[in-house]
C-alpha cells in the first residue's frame, strides 16, 4: 500500500509517497512565492497551493500504480488565516505564520482582554503570528471583506477542502488560532464572542489521525486515484514534524530546524507555561505539547549566504569555520528577521550583528548565525527546563539539521544529545504516518511511530565545548535587553 504525505511549506510544497513499512519511493517539491506588500507584513495566495498540489501528485505517482494509493495526510503551515465567502471562494490572500501587523491587536488581546483570561480560555497569550489577533486586524483594517467571511481556515486546511468538499481542522492545528480551549478540545466561546466569530464559520474539528472524508469525484479523477482514497486530519507542521521523528507519548523532545525553529515537547498531560513564553498545544497524537518557536531560523542562513554573500554553497561556506573557533567567536547575532514569538514576544524586535572589527571574516558572520539560531533555541529550551522538565536529549530535523556542524554546535550550545531519524522528512512523513492511521493501517499514532522510526545517527555534546558555548550563551542573553529599547524607534 502506499500513502502520500504533503509538508505544505511557506515557500514551497512537499510531496513524499510512502509505502506501509515507511519507505519514501517518490518525492517533489513544487515552489511558490511569498508577497511582502508592506514592511512586516506576509502573505500567499491559496490558489497557489491549491494548484502546487493538484499539479504536483500526478508528478508523484508516474511510474508507480496509482490504485495502491489508501491515504493522504497533510502537515502545514500554522496560524495562516484564509478566509472562504459563502462560495467557499478565497476572500483575500492568506495572512501568514510570520506577518507582524498585529502588533496593535495583540497588545489589545493581552493587556486590555488580559494575559490571564486568554491563558484560561485557550492555555495561550497572544502572539502576532496567531490567528484570531488577524481575525481582528481584518475586522478593523477590512470590514467589508470581514463582512463576506463564510469559513475561517488554516493552509492546510484549505488543501484538505478542495481534496474533499468538508470544512475541517485538526486540534494541533487549531490550538494555535487563539480560538481553542485546547485543554478540553473545543472552541472558546470567549474568543469567538471577542472576535465576532460564529462557531459556523470555523471548521469542525478532529483528531489528526481521524479520517475527515474521501476524495470528491472530480478531484479523485484529476489527480488519478481512487475515489475512496483516505483524508485524514492531517496537523500543523511542527506537531506533523514531531510525529516524523517519533516524538510522541510522554517526555519526547523536537527541534526542528527549518525556515522558522522550534523546541518541541510532547506529553500526555495537558500543562502551561505559567508564563506562557512557551506555547501549550494539543499534539497529532491525541496528547498535549509545549512548544517555543522562534520565527527566523534557517532563514537567517538563508538571508547571509545567498542575499548578502551572494552564495549557494552553503558547505564551503561552513568548511572554513574550523574546530579551533568553535565556542570563541567573538561576533553575535540576534536572529530576530521577523520580530521573534518565543520567549521574548515582541515583533518590534530586529536581526542584529554585535562585535564586528575590520578583522572579522565572513566565515565570522556565518558562525555568528549557526550559533546565534542555537542560542535563541536554548532561550526556550531553558523555559522549559525551568519547569522541571528533564531534557538530555532530542531529535532534530529540517534543512539545517543537515549540516554536521551547525548539528554539532547545536548539540554543545543546548547541552543535548541530538538524535537524526533514519528516515528525515519532517512534516510530509509525519502527513502520511497520520494518513496510514487515518486509513486503518496502523490503531494508533504511537504504534506507528514504533514500527516505522528508528534513530540512524547522533551527535553528543563535549565537555570542553559546552564550557565554552556556556559563557557565549550567557553574553548573548545580555544583547537583546540592551537593545530591546532602540528596536521601536528603528520602525
Amino acid at each position: 500500500m502506499l500513502y502520500i504525505g504533503i509538508d505544505l511549506g511557506t515557500s514551497a510544497v512537499k510531496l513524499e509517497l510512502v509505502d506501509e513499512n515507511g519507505a519514501i519511493r517518490n518525492e517533489l517539491s513544487r515552489s511558490y512565492p511569498v508577497n511582502y506588500p508592506h514592511p512586516g507584513w506576509s502573505e500567499q495566495d491559496p490558489e497557489e497551493w491549491k494548484k502546487a498540489v493538484l499539479e504536483g501528485i500526478p508528478e508523484l505517482l508516474r511510474g508507480f500504480d496509482a490504485r495502491q494509493v489508501k491515504g493522504i495526510g497533510a502537515g502545514g503551515q500554522m496560524h495562516g488565516l484564509v478566509v472562504l465567502d459563502g462560495e467557499n471562494r478565497v476572500i483575500r490572500p492568506a495572512i501568514l505564520w510570520n506577518d507582524g501587523r498585529t502588533q496593535k491587536q495583540v497588545d489589545y488581546l493581552n493587556e486590555e482582554i488580559g494575559r490571564q483570561n486568554l491563558s484560561a480560555w485557550t492555555a495561550n497569550i497572544a502572539f502576532a503570528g496567531f490567528t484570531a489577533p488577524k481575525i481582528l486586524w481584518m475586522r478593523e483594517n477590512e470590514p467589508e471583506n470581514f463582512a463576506r467571511i463564510s469559513k475561517i481556515m488554516l493552509p492546510k486546511d484549505y488543501i484538505n477542502y478542495v481534496l474533499t468538499g468538508v470544512h475541517c481542522t485538526d486540534f494541533s492545528d487549531a490550538s494555535g488560532m487563539l480560538l481553542l480551549d485546547v485543554k478540553n478540545r473545543r472552541w472558546s466561546k470567549e474568543m469567538l464572542k471577542i472576535c465576532s466569530v460564529a462557531e459556523c464559520q470555523l471548521p469542525k474539528l478532529f483528531e489528526s489521525y481521524e479520517k475527515v472524508g474521501t476524495l470528491r469525484p472530480e478531484v479523485a479523477s484529476l489527480l488519478g486515484l481512487e475515489e475512496d482514497v483516505v483524508v485524514a486530519a492531517g496537523a500543523g507542521d511542527n506537531a506533523a514534524a514531531a510525529v516524523g521523528t517519533g516524538v510522541v507519548g510522554e517526555g519526547g523532545c523536537n527541534i526542528s530546524l527549518g525556515t522558522s525553529g522550534t523546541v518541541f515537547i510532547s506529553s500526555e498531560r495537558f500543562g502551561v507555561d505559567p508564563n506562557n513564553a512557551l506555547h501549550s498545544f494539543d499534539h497529532a497524537d491525541g496528547g498535549y505539547h509545549l512548544m517555543g518557536c522562534m520565527l527566523s531560523a534557517a532563514s537567517c542562513l538563508k538571508w547571509l549566504e545567498e542575499d548578502i554573500l551572494r552564495t549557494t554553497d552553503y558547505t564551503g561556506e561552513q568548511a572554513a569555520i574550523t574546530e579551533d573557533r568553535l565556542g570563541k567567536n567573538t561576533v553575535f547575532f540576534l536572529p530576530y528577521m521577523m520580530g521573534e514569538r518565543s520567549p521574548i514576544n515582541d515583533v518590534r524586535a530586529r536581526g542584529t550583528f554585535i562585535g564586528m572589527t575590520l578583522g572579522t571574516t565572513r566565515a565570522d558572520l556565518t558562525q555568528a548565525v549557526l550559533e546565534g539560531v542555537a542560542f535563541a533555541i536554548r532561550d526556550s529550551l531553558e523555559v522549559a527546563r525551568s519547569l522541571g522538565i528533564p531534557l538530555n536529549s532530542s531529535m532534530i530535523c529540517g534543512g539545517g539539521a543537515k549540516s554536521p556542524l551547525w548539528q554539532r554546535i547545536m548539540a554543545n550550545v543546548n547541552r543535548l544529545e541530538l538524535k537524526k531519524a533514519a528516515t528525515e522528512q519532517g512534516p510530509g512523513f509525519g502527513g502520511a504516518i497520520l494518513a496510514m492511521v487515518a486509513s486503518g493501517a496502523y490503531p494508533t499514532v504511537k504504534d506507528a511511530c514504533g514500527k516505522l522510526i528508528t534513530v540512524a545517527s547522533s551527535v553528543k555534546p563535549e565537555e570542553k565545548l559546552t564550557a565554552l558555548y556556556e559563557e557565549r550563551y550567557q553574553q548573548f542573553r545580555q544583547i537583546y535587553p540592551a537593545c530591546k529599547a532602540l528596536f521601536p524607534k528603528l520602525q
